[in-house]
């Protein structure tokens, strides 16, 4: 689909107001030029999920600003765990995340905290495949929802969980309250303010993944994991016995 088709499909957008993304300010001529590839993970299995609303506006924003966006229905996903790793779903969210150069995570709060539908997914994606880590480097985006009063109890925690998994988190971040009110029955957000942080989070997110892609591996590459290869990585936590 074109960029003008996309935007048809965001009436809260002002297309004189709309910016593509000026690629050629933030990546370097040797950079990839494909399309930023996003992985976008929701954490609620409600028939009317506002997180996942959410997570659907925000895929279609990323989308006209020039990503392709694959988002991970968690419906299904065992709880951590509870299943061996070959499960079609815990194989299915393991492979979007090796596939991802950038991510944004959509959670409600519960209890003052992320869902444990979110916290299931974000616990699926292994620290290290054969010493690899599938995350480290890779750009990073946070959003809430809330049934009431705003909180950025969830953004506050998941940062912690992005800073864990070595990704690099960008500043911007949004939160919903009250979401009840901020969405029509169709499930699209309605143009307000926080409308508005949310397309910045969204921009914000695709501009830090053309800055920082092509420039990853310099940018995370540590002298510990000079001295010690990723092979002898894996067969050292891997060894039946210290």
């Amino acid at each position: 689909m074109t960029p003008d088709t996309l935007l048809k499909d965001l009436p809260n957008i002002d297309p004189e107001l709309w910016r593509p993304i000026a690629v050629d300010e933030l990546a370097p001529p040797s950079a990839p030029r494909h399309a930023p590839r996003i992985l976008v993970l929701y954490g609620s299995l409600r028939e009317r999920s506002y997180s996942r609303h959410l997570a659907e506006e925000a895929g279609r924003l990323l989308a006209a600003f020039g990503a392709e966006v694959r988002t991970f229905s968690p419906q299904g996903l065992p709880l951590p765990d509870g299943a061996e790793a070959d499960h079609p779903k815990i194989a299915e969210l393991r492979d979007l995340a090796s596939w991802a150069e950038g991510m944004l995570w959509v959670s409600p709060e519960r209890h003052g905290a992320m869902t444990a539908v979110m916290k299931a997914q974000i616990d699926w994606i292994p620290l290290s495949l054969g010493g690899v880590r599938p995350t480290q480097g890779k750009t990073l985006a946070l959003m809430q929802v809330c049934g009431g009063s705003q909180s950025f109890n969830t953004v506050n925690q998941m940062r912690q969980l992005g800073r864990w998994m070595r990704m690099l988190t960008i500043p911007n971040q949004s939160s919903v309250p009250k979401a009840f009110n901020e969405f029509n029955e169709a499930g699209r957000m309605r143009l307000s303010p926080l409308y508005l942080r949310v397309v910045d989070v969204c921009e914000e997110l695709m501009k830090f993944t053309w800055l920082n892609r092509g420039r990853d591996g310099y940018l995370t590459q540590r002298y510990s994991e000079r001295v010690e290869s990723a092979e002898q990585v894996s067969l050292r936590v891997n060894q039946d016995s210290l």
